[in-house]
């Protein structure tokens, strides 16, 4: 993980992500998670790569070993899933790849651990009880470094900051509400530069 905040991305409409992207990279964050929801994800995740070979790519909601397969193969270099199954696991061991099993409980982080996943992600993180919740499940876990992600705002990306565990934090509003939207790329890359200057002002205790 570059850097501290990682935007997740939904893409209807391949000219839209072309804007996003742009407008992260001049906002300062040249990392994006394309979640593999809609029919031209696997495509705006190839042109992304293409156009923007500065930014580091992850697949985000993987669910099936093909998905690691076809994201791999257009650039993806970090797979991430909103859980842990067993053929998920064994499919990014055996390829290895740099995959983030999601995990909303100790049991559930342990296991991550256990099988070598040392990068989570913490979802649906403020419906699993939010950073007070996740600063207690990861007080144990010394080797967990987490993402947490759903519900994660500008307003409350301090609170995650300040606990130990916490790698980057996975953010949608970075992208939210775009549709009709005249200059995409200029209001993400404003929201990218307030997302930086607020991860990178907290002051850690």
């Amino acid at each position: 993980m570059q850097q501290g905040v990682l935007p997740v991305v939904v893409i209807s409409d391949l000219t839209q992500g072309l804007e996003i992207a742009e407008g992260l990279c001049a906002g300062g964050i040249t990392q994006i998670e394309i979640t593999l929801r809609t029919p031209v994800a696997l495509e705006a995740l190839g042109e992304i790569a293409r156009r923007f070979p500065q930014m580091q790519l992850s697949a985000g909601t993987v669910l099936t070993p093909a998905q690691f397969d076809q994201s791999a193969d257009l650039g993806a270099t970090l797979f991430i899933s909103p859980g842990l199954t067993e053929t998920l696991a064994e499919h990014a061991l055996k390829k290895g790849y740099a995959w983030v099993p999601g995990a909303a409980t100790a049991s559930e982080m342990m296991r991550g651990l256990e099988l070598g996943f040392e990068l989570l992600k913490f979802f649906p993180a403020m419906a699993a009880g939010g950073p007070k919740a996740l600063a207690g499940i990861t007080a144990p876990l010394a080797t967990a470094r987490v993402i947490p992600t759903g519900g994660v705002t500008l307003e409350n990306l301090p609170q995650w900051r300040e606990i130990k565990a916490v790698q980057a934090v996975g953010g949608t509003w970075l992208t939210a509400g775009l549709d009709g939207v005249a200059n995409v790329a200029k209001v993400v890359e404003q929201r990218a530069a307030l997302a930086m200057a607020a991860w990178n002002s907290t002051v850690l205790v």
